[in-house]
């Protein structure tokens, strides 16, 4: 067991510092605080980092810590630590570690003795969630789909039939390919897309997957999806069969015919959906 009395020892300190992600006058006067304090700043990409230090005339020390070098830079940081600096850890905009780098740090300085402490401010996931309209008494946060189909599809169908608001972070240049992987798996469900969080040109679109993906040419800027969550239930029964139908294709299979044909003859005689059954025989489902 780790217990932690953040400011009731006098052990070296990460702090986990939010960052505006779009508008500059939401970063807290908190966080300039503790970033004109701290010893360093890890930064995700310090070019980016240095522009808001510059905007609120904070000189302290940066250096780099992003997804390519997070294990040795954990290292680095946790040596700070140990020589009793403080350190904070930003990313580009919003909280590090929700779809950002800091995990492995962060886990590595609680694991020995030092403080880890979060100092609030913006998130785009929660921005969205609060302005889109869904049931927001539970919800999952998905972060980023994987970029390949294939595995895109298999995620989504692992959360086909969760019951609770979902959202996901996307690039506008996957946007149209994921929202098009939603339609299929899930369902013309109700969405919310939020673009340019916080920015002048803040849009929020509410609506079915098929309408958003009528004007999704048109729009820019990094987005968050916010999709209701499933309201029918999964048959168990599925699950139970599973194993009796992949017999019967592994036995035409063996009996000459290819795995497609297969699953198309079974799919025939037991009634069932073709492109279900693929999707479920080759684990995508």
């Amino acid at each position: 067991m780790i217990r932690q009395k953040s400011f009731e020892n006098e052990k070296a300190t990460l702090y986990v510092v939010a960052t505006p992600i779009g508008n500059l006058e939401e970063m807290t006067p908190r966080a300039i605080h503790v970033l004109e304090s701290v010893d360093v700043i890890a930064a995700e990409d310090t070019r980016n980092t240095l522009k808001l230090l510059n905007y609120f005339g904070i000189r302290t020390r940066l250096i780099a810590h992003h997804q390519h070098n997070e294990e040795q830079s954990a290292n680095g940081l946790l040596e700070l630590l140990r020589q009793g600096k403080n350190v904070a850890i930003v990313s580009d905009a919003g909280y590090p570690l929700i779809s950002d780098p800091g995990s492995v740090v962060a886990k590595k300085v609680m694991e020995e003795g030092f403080n880890v402490v979060p100092i609030s401010g913006s998130n785009a996931m929660l921005n969205a969630l609060v302005a889109s309209g869904m049931n927001t008494r539970h919800f999952l946060f998905y972060g980023f789909l994987k970029a390949q189909e294939k595995e895109r599809i298999r995620e989504l169908h692992e959360l086909k039939y969760y019951p609770f608001t979902i959202v996901f972070y996307e690039a506008p240049h996957r946007i149209e390919k994921m929202l098009k992987s939603c339609l299929e798996v899930l369902g013309n469900r109700q969405i919310c897309l939020a673009r340019e969080l916080t920015k002048k040109h803040e849009e929020f679109i509410r609506g079915t997957i098929e309408e958003v993906l009528e004007i999704v040419d048109d729009i820019k800027g990094e987005m968050v999806v916010v999709i209701e969550g499933c309201s029918e239930e999964k048959d168990p029964s599925q699950d139970q069969a599973a194993p009796l139908v992949h017999e019967q294709i592994k036995t035409y299979i063996d009996g000459g015919l290819t795995t497609n044909e297969a699953i198309k003859r079974v799919a025939k005689e037991l009634g069932l959906s073709k492109n279900d059954l693929y999707k479920e025989y080759h684990g995508l489902s």
